[in-house]
């Protein structure tokens, strides 16, 4: 066991292992997913719900998953296997290929990025930009230059560079993202903090602070309120995804988890709260309202406040440039974890060289994230998402992000708090920490994390049910019947369900551990 162990590499310090935690934390979520979600759920009123499920459900699971995978030393499936068998290494796969759903158009939204960082050149800030394929001919920057490259197969190429990169910060494990992550986890601070200072030194920059910390306690009622900040909670620290687990499990044995959670975490909103205050001050320096989606804030508002920057063309190109370098390098420290989490359970599941494990994910992860940037144009007149490749990463996000990391915390939480582990997990994080877990921490992991969890997937399939199945309203509008069929709500729900399951069935029929009976309490 102990050679295994050591193929499988580890962190150089504490110091790289916190920095690739909070990287894989640090990402587009933080920037402007966060920026857009407290604009919509009343700016202030959305950091009371988002800190109490910061410190109620975000801390404590990742406090869980990192002493999962330090004490089982493996990748998320083969951890839930040693700790009870098979259903939950199913569990562990199907918490696997709901993150690769993500991780697909996720990379898919970072090749977008390439093609704004490009355009931050000089197309971008041009007035305006032909549409071919729409039913307008020109429409005024950003959204011209980005549905125009939308419009071709540009965002094809950028998304296979960016999965080249992934594959090549990962080609090494822990030591190669250590590297990578020292770079780019300071540089995101930094290119931030100048973000921040252009903003609030703006005129009239200050009232997007102000709105940002203005509480607007009505809001709270509403149950989608606490359902965005559990999600975000989830997306931001990379809970249910399998990553915490796999990057803990390359820690060496005497770490401080609790530590290393606690700091991880802070530094990850600590981050959010900085950009939220530059997104903020942007905006509303030019009395601009992001009533946009997560995507729209990303693409289209904060573009345009750049453009109005004041110091000219040299000073736009200079901001642009800088804000979409710094959603890739953020971007880019998030999608490694991913690939890294699925790429660790495949090499301890099939005992398979790290290179073959990483191109084969890397080659078929292209594939897919290439489906989300598919050109077709099926709502010419921009009704809803344009085109296709937009139309089902919109779909497929509502059900991966919003339901299926939500699932995988109450099941993981359930799975382990009903069995010996969160016990063992939890003696054995104490006994080298520096602030001991009290044995209240099973009683949360057991009763009111699932409880909160449950709840609010209860209320959010009420509400489908309600008001009709998410992007219900998409279907009707394309042409062509494969076009209704690719984009069709009903068919894309089913296809996530199905391949989830099944190749999460598949991956815990398939081989077996070694050495890793239920009970076994993965002892290295």
């Amino acid at each position: 066991m102990g050679g295994l162990l050591q193929d499988r590499g580890q962190w150089k310090s504490s110091t790289g292992f916190i920095l690739a935690a909070s990287g894989s934390a640090i990402g587009l979520g933080n920037i402007v997913f966060f920026s857009a979600n407290a604009y919509r759920f009343g700016g202030g009123a959305f950091y009371v719900p988002y800190l109490i499920a910061l410190f109620v459900i975000g801390i404590p699971i990742m406090i869980l998953e990192f002493g999962l995978g330090h004490h089982t030393r493996r990748a998320f499936p083969e951890s839930l296997h040693k700790v009870a068998g098979k259903k939950g290494e199913f569990v562990g796969w199907w918490a696997l290929m709901n993150a690769t759903f993500i991780s697909l158009y996720y990379i898919t939204i970072l090749g977008w990025v390439i093609g704004m960082f490009f355009g931050a050149f000089g197309s971008l800030w041009k007035e305006t930009m032909p549409t071919p394929g729409f039913a307008v001919a020109e429409l005024p920057n950003p959204y011209g230059y980005f549905f125009h490259m939308l419009s071709t197969w540009k965002p094809v190429l950028f998304v296979v560079i960016v999965w080249i990169l992934n594959g090549v910060i990962v080609r090494k494990g822990a030591s190669t993202i250590e590297a990578a992550v020292k770079v780019f986890v300071p540089l995101m601070w930094l290119f931030m903090i100048v973000l921040i200072v252009r903003g609030v030194t703006l005129p009239d920059g200050m009232q997007g602070v102000w709105l940002l910390f203005t509480p607007d306690f009505e809001v709270m009622k509403n149950p989608e309120v606490w359902q965005g900040a559990f999600s975000q909670i989830f997306f931001t620290l990379t809970l249910g995804f399998g990553v915490m687990t796999a990057y803990s499990s390359y820690l060496p044995k005497n770490s401080d988890q609790t530590s290393c959670a606690i700091l991880t975490s802070t530094m990850n909103c600590g981050f959010e709260y900085i950009a939220g205050l530059a997104v903020f001050s942007i905006l509303f320096a030019f009395a601009m309202v992001p009533k946009a989606s997560t995507l729209a804030m990303m693409f289209f508002i904060v573009p345009q406040g750049i453009s109005q920057l004041p110091g000219g063309d040299p000073a736009v190109m200079a901001f642009g440039l800088l804000f979409f370098l710094l959603l890739l390098l953020a971007g880019l420290s998030s999608s490694v974890s991913l690939v890294e989490g699925l790429a660790s359970a495949l090499i301890d599941k099939f005992r398979i060289s790290r290179a073959r494990a990483i191109t084969i994910f890397c080659i078929v992860g292209a594939v897919g994230s290439c489906l989300f940037a598919l050109p077709q144009v099926v709502n010419p007149g921009l009704e809803d998402d344009g085109t296709l490749g937009l139309t089902l990463l919109d779909l497929v996000d509502h059900w991966a992000f919003s339901y299926g990391l939500l699932i995988v915390g109450l099941i993981e939480c359930l799975l382990l708090g009903w069995t010996w582990s969160v016990r063992r997990i939890r003696e054995d994080v104490n006994a080298y920490s520096r602030w001991t877990i009290r044995s209240g921490y099973d009683s949360l992991i057991r009763y009111v994390i699932p409880a909160l969890i449950l709840f609010v997937l209860v209320w959010s399939v009420g509400q489908e049910i309600k008001n009709g199945l998410y992007g219900t309203a998409y279907a009707p509008n394309f042409s062509d019947a494969w076009k209704w069929l690719a984009g069709s709500p009903w068919v894309v729900l089913f296809l996530w369900l199905g391949i989830t399951v099944g190749l999460a069935a598949v991956f815990t029929s398939r081989g077996a551990y070694r050495g890793s009976d239920p009970g076994e309490g993965g002892t290295a």
